[in-house]
């Protein structure tokens, strides 16, 4: 206990010299983020127009990360994961907000640089080589770490390993062959993670490019932009497998809500990528050209074009460092990952799974672990095949649910015999503004997080919100089978908790010697649910 005690007190040390002085965490942070008593001090009702959510909402991300880093020293992996995938969708809200002052800017450049050095080094529970950040932080750390070479004026010198027709050019160059034996020694892990979820998501991506009639060797720009991973964050806000930021992913068709982001969505998002691709595509004629813009930008390929005077990409000198890398690197894993034998990658027995589904309409707001019993699945694994879900249940209108392939007709069959009290529970109610009623006062009134609040209803930071106006207030839906059942836990004490002004989930469960997790799984409380001031709760505590 000693131990843990002190490692506490070494991540709270190290957030203090990162960030300045932890604040308190409000109560309901134990589910969604943000919903503080005090969330701006002194504020007069009816003075909303004043309150800036950006701030706020980079003092929640910090409270969130201390309860990530507290349920990591207590091993509690899923609540690390919930916790960071919260703050994630946290971050992507932040180009929504309108324009940044400039100390908001560096206060949120500092914080995201910080967040990518402990998401990366400081969480001992999680897979390193499969967290969300690491394929970005890979490719930006291995620009830094291989040296730049001395580039001739002239003509480029390269070997074409590939240059059918219908393919994008394959060639090889000494910048190439760096990142050949990048991956081979110091990036191995990495790639053979990359490896084993192509071959999951690989089969279905290639179907889509193919029919979009582009290159199926497209495929391998999703492998360095995310390392095939939906749920992938960077800290461009970029979100999911391609990597959109919120206005490109919107241009191209992909939504964003409170309930999803379908950037996440592997087959939404790579239909998107590849309408983007081939607009690129046709503005530069030039594969390599194209997939360059895809990181830097047109505008900024188009500059550089024109002052170096050529289409040679080998030749734009003037392009920022990690675009002169982008396309040798695509190349390397694109190489490599044509034939991984060759290079010493070797396909793991028994990992011959694909990513193939069946799809059930679902009419109305359902819970999410309603839906996976149904199915005879984990929660995990419905997740798994909808990672644009970011609530505990579908959205309120029509949804499309992916299922594994042979669950449906189980699916069917299970949902439809439940009542619809159990299939289905209001996901929200309609407020109509009062006069003197602020944003917060109306979050803290109905137990929700004024980040859910501002998003639903689209309130952006400069926005007030006016007398009569109505708003949409999410709820999260109860449901009976989801109940918890009383039972005793041989060698432990019951304690009926009260829950406290500041509390956090993970605070109470380190007070306690226990799990956030647990406290969860006694209480009833999903991934998604709130705690709050004078909420009592049941707690195990293992008796001396």
């Amino acid at each position: 206990m000693i131990n843990t005690i002190r490692e506490i007190l070494i991540v709270l040390s190290a957030l203090t010299m990162i960030f300045g002085q932890v604040l308190p965490v409000s109560a309901n942070f134990g589910g969604k983020a943000g919903n503080n008593s005090d969330t701006v001090d002194g504020q007069i009702p009816g003075e909303e127009e004043t309150f800036d959510r950006l701030p706020h909402l980079l003092r929640d991300v910090k409270m969130l990360l201390t309860d990530a880093l507290i349920a990591d020293v207590h091993g509690d992996t899923l609540e690390v994961i919930y916790t960071l995938d919260r703050i994630n969708d946290l971050l992507t809200e932040a180009d929504q907000l309108g324009e940044m002052t400039e100390d908001d800017r560096d206060e949120f450049d500092r914080f995201e640089n910080a967040y990518v050095e402990i998401y990366v080094h400081r969480f001992n529970t999680l897979d390193k080589t499969d967290a969300a950040l690491t394929a970005e932080k890979l490719r930006k750390d291995v620009t830094g770490f291989i040296e730049p070479l001395v580039v001739e004026m002239g003509a480029t010198q390269f070997t074409v390993i590939d240059d059918r027709d219908g393919h994008i050019p394959l060639v090889r160059n000494e910048k190439v062959d760096q990142f050949i034996e990048f991956f081979r020694t110091k990036g191995r892990r990495q790639f053979e993670i990359w490896l084993e979820r192509y071959d999951y998501y690989g089969p279905a991506i290639k179907n889509i490019i193919a029919q979009n009639g582009l290159p199926d060797d497209l495929i391998y720009l999703a492998m360095i932009e995310s390392g095939f991973n939906p749920r992938a964050y960077s800290r461009a806000n970029a979100a999911g497998m391609w990597q959109f930021i919120y206005s490109t992913g919107k241009m191209y068709g992909l939504q964003r809500s409170w309930y999803i982001d379908e950037r996440r969505d592997p087959v939404k998002a790579t239909h998107a990528a590849c309408a983007y691709i081939k607009d690129l595509y046709e503005e530069f004629d030039s594969w390599y050209l194209a997939l360059a813009a895809y990181n830097v930008g047109s505008g900024r390929m188009h500059r550089a074009i024109r002052l170096h005077q050529t289409n040679d990409f080998w030749q734009l000198h003037s392009l920022p460092r990690e675009t002169r890398n982008y396309i040798p690197y695509f190349l390397a894993a694109s190489i490599i990952a044509s034939d991984p034998q060759e290079y010493g990658f070797f396909k793991k027995e028994g990992s011959s799974q694909e990513y193939r589904y069946d799809e059930v309409t679902i009419n109305q707001s359902a819970d999410l672990s309603v839906l996976a019993r149904s199915a005879k699945i984990s929660l995990k694994t419905l997740k798994k095949y909808n990672p644009e879900l970011r609530q505990s249940a579908t959205p309120t209108k029509k949804y499309t649910l992916k299922l594994p392939t042979g669950r449906k007709d189980t699916f069917l069959s299970n949902f439809k015999s439940l009542p619809d009290n159990e299939k289905f529970a209001p996901q929200y109610i309609v407020h109509r503004v009062r006069f003197g009623e602020s944003l917060t006062l109306i979050s803290r009134k109905y137990r929700v997080s004024i980040h859910d609040l501002a998003a639903v209803n689209k309130i952006k930071n400069r926005h007030k919100i006016r007398v009569g106006q109505k708003l949409t207030i999410p709820v999260p839906g109860t449901n009976l089978s989801s109940k918890p059942k009383p039972s005793e836990i041989p060698g432990s004490l019951k304690v009926l908790y009260t829950v406290k002004k500041y509390d956090t989930l993970g605070q109470i469960a380190q007070t306690h010697g226990t799990r956030a997790s647990r406290i969860r799984k006694w209480n009833g409380l999903r991934y998604g649910d709130y705690i709050y001031p004078g909420q009592k709760l049941i707690i195990w505590v293992k008796q001396s």
